[in-house]
């Protein structure tokens, strides 16, 4: 049985291009013994000084309130441990991640469960998952220079132990409409593979 985690951070919903291709690909990429949870990113917290020390705060060293403010931490790293596929629907929204992504990002990082520092640097907990940023822009080329998404995404899952990671891409769809049809090729050749 495999666990997808589907992760959408666009905010313009289902009808985004990002959106769309990754409703595709966890599409493709399931089988008949795949389970898929399905989070919206839009809805997780900003990370706050409390949430902050909530989350670095033992589970029973919490006070009732520091419980109430990591529970949305708790939820999206037991998503993340227990998914065997992570699919990030993440768009380049001014050269970089949507804030929900960083969101995101900021409540899963927790020292000790999904990374640890080492006498040789910091050590990801998560191995051994595979992982699909699929991201679409109007005019950043993905890939070029000024993609700060992108690469930001995938230092981010490198760091908690994730380097098998695929990039499901259409860049700069204003002046190259084309790249979006070169996304769904992608997603296509995956079922070959």
């Amino acid at each position: 049985m495999t666990t997808i985690l589907h992760l959408n951070s666009t905010a313009s919903g289902a009808d985004s291009v990002t959106a769309k291709l990754s409703a595709q690909l966890v599409e493709t990429i399931s089988g008949p013994d795949t389970t898929v949870v399905t989070r919206d990113l839009t809805t997780l917290p900003v990370l706050t000084g409390d949430h902050f020390a909530a989350n670095n705060t033992p589970t029973g060293d919490r006070t009732p309130a520091q419980a109430e403010l990591a529970a949305a931490a708790d939820a999206a790293i037991a998503d993340l441990e227990g998914a065997d596929v992570v699919v990030i629907s993440a768009p380049v929204y001014n050269f970089g991640v949507p804030s929900a992504v960083k969101a995101w990002m900021d409540l899963v990082a927790r020292a000790g469960t999904t990374f640890r520092y080492t006498a040789n640097g910091p050590e990801g907990l998560l191995s051994g998952k595979k992982a699909y940023i699929v991201s679409a822009s109007g005019g950043v080329p993905l890939g070029s220079e000024v993609d700060f998404a992108t690469p930001h995404t995938r230092t981010f899952l490198n760091f908690i132990g994730i380097d098998d990671v695929t990039l499901i891409g259409a860049g700069s769809l204003m002046q190259d409409p084309s790249s979006l049809e070169n996304a769904e090729n992608l997603i296509r050749e995956l079922v070959a593979a």
